[in-house]
């Protein structure tokens, strides 16, 4: 399976950055390629073929896989070979409690703080992934969209530093909504769970925001036996 890349990188991992250096840029293009399954679990990563693509040295790709590798995303084989981890189920789930306690959290804040532009600017988010939904060409931008929506949550209540922190470890996750979003239906049911999320969160509503938002996390969890069993060269073996 492939995934579409926009050349977009402003989403790289769900936050909208400009990089910053050459390291960053390498970092937040194959991030995004690992992610959206334009690199494969598997797929090996040379370091001189890479710096050629992005124009840079060996140092700035040497530094930018570390940091995939911190991220779960990439295995480094000392004096051997550089490849595209497999989604590692245990780290998922791991990864999604932790998501879930602090985004809970985090759409409850928002009901008790009226005022503000965050759920104008997540309503804007919303409209757009509405336009993309028969879009089948376009998911990786949705999924961007997707990134960017629960990106706008976290900023509303100040707390961008611990959404960039998390989103160091849902690489595993993403990988599996990019196997799941082709499914029919599933890009639809995403914009109704935001739809939702921004309801409860407008009623002022803290216990029903906190249960959509749990609700809207564990779609793909929920489905990570049927999305192994249909693709299972992309998950790590169980031990």
């Amino acid at each position: 399976m492939s995934g579409t890349v926009t050349g977009k990188d402003a989403f790289t991992a769900g936050k909208p950055v400009t990089p910053r250096t050459a390291t960053d840029r390498v970092y937040g293009s194959l991030r995004e390629r690992i992610i959206s399954l334009d690199l494969p679990p598997g797929a090996a990563l040379g370091r001189m073929e890479l710096a050629q693509t992005y124009g840079v040295s060996q140092t700035p790709v040497r530094e930018a896989l570390q940091r995939l590798e911190q991220d779960g995303l990439v295995l480094i084989y000392p004096q051997s070979k550089t490849e595209v981890s497999h989604i590692d189920i245990r780290q998922l789930f791991e990864t999604h409690f932790l998501r879930v306690a602090v985004e809970t959290e985090v759409v409850r804040r928002l009901t008790l703080q009226p005022g503000g532009d965050t759920l104008g600017r997540a309503q804007t988010i919303l409209r757009m992934q509405s336009v993309l939904v028969e879009s089948e060409g376009e998911m990786a931008m949705f999924a961007a969209l997707d990134r960017d929506f629960h990106l706008t949550l976290f900023a509303g209540v100040g707390m961008e530093a611990l959404h960039a922190m998390l989103q160091r470890r849902l690489g595993h996750l993403y990988r599996c909504q990019r196997l799941e979003l082709p499914r029919s239906g599933k890009m639809q049911s995403i914009v109704e769970a935001h739809r939702k999320i921004l309801d409860s969160i407008s009623g002022g509503d803290p216990e029903q925001a906190a249960e959509a938002v749990r609700a809207h996390l564990s779609g793909t969890i929920s489905q990570i036996e049927s999305l192994r069993a249909e693709f299972p060269e992309y998950f790590k073996p169980a031990v």
